[in-house]
């Protein structure tokens, strides 16, 4: 009756993503998971693709998921999102919809987003659909044995990237998402991260009120992935804003602006020595990884112009 009484009081607290998961400890993106469920509110549907937060969350018989949830596959989340979409709008239109406002979510990591996923996801945003697609961004195929995406950056070590006598890891740059999602010229796009909740927590609600579709980049530390300890997840997310790694900011109907501007960026050793996927990268390496990473953020910088608190 105790573990009945909690998880009430974590249903009336506004608790969406249930505790007793299979998450790995010190899970970064089933932090984040949680976080954006709880500021997105209960009236949502959501269809999540094959992934490690569709993997912990949801073996049968059991579910972590207190909203509407639906398994899509990797390459179909997105279609599935404006499918849920486009019926709920009929039956608005016939008078059976629903009495409340409900807001259609699709979630993905970034194999699905930025590789498998992403013809249906560019279909989904060209068409307009009012959703919101979160990309839960752990930079590999975590949960398939820790593959190389190209989400992956450059320099990393994985099982399909891995380093040799004649290889660094990774041999391309990280695919630019929030700017391909940019290019489809939708109303809403954002990145954030577990370690800057209250910014997470607004630019979520910013992209429930907006109309039409709405991109959410979330970045989501691995430590089975990256090689860290289980406790660094949101050193980890605070290293990688500061250092200039992942940006936060926004973009409102055309206009950027950053939510976190970093005048003097930290050095990206701070943010890489924590990660064993790095380990093997020599000075010269770093060096050409932290003068892209500069130049990178003073390109973002010049188009936000407006700085947010």
């Amino acid at each position: 009756m105790s573990t009945l009484n909690t998880l009430q009081k974590l249903k009336d607290a506004g608790e969406l993503f249930m505790p007793g998961h299979r998450a790995c400890i010190g899970c970064g993106e089933v932090l984040a998971m949680r976080q954006v469920c709880k500021a997105l509110g209960k009236d949502i549907i959501i269809a999540n693709a094959t992934g490690c937060m569709e993997i912990i969350s949801s073996p049968f018989p059991t579910t972590n998921w207190n909203v509407p949830w639906i398994h899509a596959l990797f390459e179909n989340t997105a279609a599935v999102a404006s499918g849920v979409e486009s019926g709920l709008d009929a039956m608005r239109r016939k008078g059976r919809g629903p009495s409340q406002d409900v807001t259609v979510v699709a979630m993905g990591g970034d194999g699905s987003t930025f590789d498998i996923g992403l013809q249906s996801l560019s279909g989904a945003l060209e068409r307009g659909h009012n959703f919101i697609y979160v990309c839960f961004d752990n930079e590999g195929y975590m949960n398939t044995g820790i593959q190389r995406s190209s989400a992956t950056p450059y320099g990393a070590s994985t099982t399909t990237s891995p380093v040799g006598k004649n290889s660094i890891g990774q041999t391309t740059q990280k695919k630019d998402m929030p700017l391909i999602a940019l290019a489809h010229h939708i109303p809403y796009i954002a990145t954030c991260t577990p370690a800057h909740p209250t910014d997470l927590a607004k630019k979520i609600k910013k992209a429930k009120e907006i109309k039409g579709p709405a991109y959410i980049h979330v970045f989501s530390p691995c430590p089975t992935g990256w090689g860290t300890d289980s406790d660094v997840a949101i050193e980890l997310c605070r290293l990688a804003v500061d250092t200039g790694v992942f940006p936060l900011g926004e973009c409102v109907h055309g206009t950027y602006a950053l939510t976190k501007h970093i005048k003097d960026l930290k050095p990206i050793r701070d943010y890489m020595k924590l990660q064993r996927r790095f380990r093997h990268l020599s000075d010269d390496v770093i060096d050409q990884i932290q003068a892209q990473v500069r130049a990178h953020y003073a390109v973002v910088r010049s188009k936000c112009g407006v700085v947010t608190n």
